[in-house]
């Protein structure tokens, strides 16, 4: 068996006098706080939500993000039908694609929400949301489907004009800090 080191297993002081702390040391009964009495930090402030009605402008730009999500959905509903119906090469990917323009579609919906609530942070993705439907526009024009490429255009057009109106951009920067 190995040798015990001098000293271990006794607990530190064991074996010293204890010296009672002076009377001025010694803390008062009513001095003593209670661990549930505590000062607690308060919960950080939630965010401002800006006063008064919402500038017309983000309701206008709130309100084409929502078509355009509907017409991904329809586009979507157009897709399954083609995959249902054996007009695309793979059933796979015809499926694969529905499903992706609907994710797409409900994500789009998510962000009109955001630009509806004037959160600071969907600016920025209604803003790359519109350029890829300006892409989306002008390939339908050149494909020959002015039905849906004028409105996609004309959508986009009005969803970035009532996003840059000077009140939405008021609403929807972030205050100085």
């Amino acid at each position: 068996m190995a040798a015990r080191a001098k000293g271990a297993g006794r607990p530190k002081g064991a074996g010293q006098a204890k010296t009672p702390a002076p009377p001025a040391q010694r803390a008062k009964p009513a001095q003593r706080a209670k661990p549930a009495q505590r000062a607690k930090p308060a919960p950080p402030a939630p965010p401002a939500a800006p006063e008064g009605p919402r500038p017309p402008g983000l309701l206008v730009a709130a309100a084409a993000q929502v078509i355009e999500a509907a017409g991904l959905c329809v586009a979507a509903a157009f897709g399954a039908a083609s995959t249902a119906n054996g007009k695309s090469t793979q059933v796979a990917s015809g499926a694969g694609l529905t499903v992706f323009a609907v994710l797409v579609a409900v994500g789009v919906a998510l962000i009109a929400i955001a630009v509806a609530r004037a959160r600071p942070w969907s600016r920025t993705p209604t803003v790359m949301t519109q350029l890829f439907v300006i892409i989306g526009g002008i390939v339908l024009l050149d494909g020959q489907r002015p039905e849906w490429g004028v409105p996609a255009l004309a959508l986009a057009a009005a969803c970035l004009a009532g996003l840059f109106t000077p009140a939405s951009l008021r609403a929807l920067n972030r205050p100085p800090r």
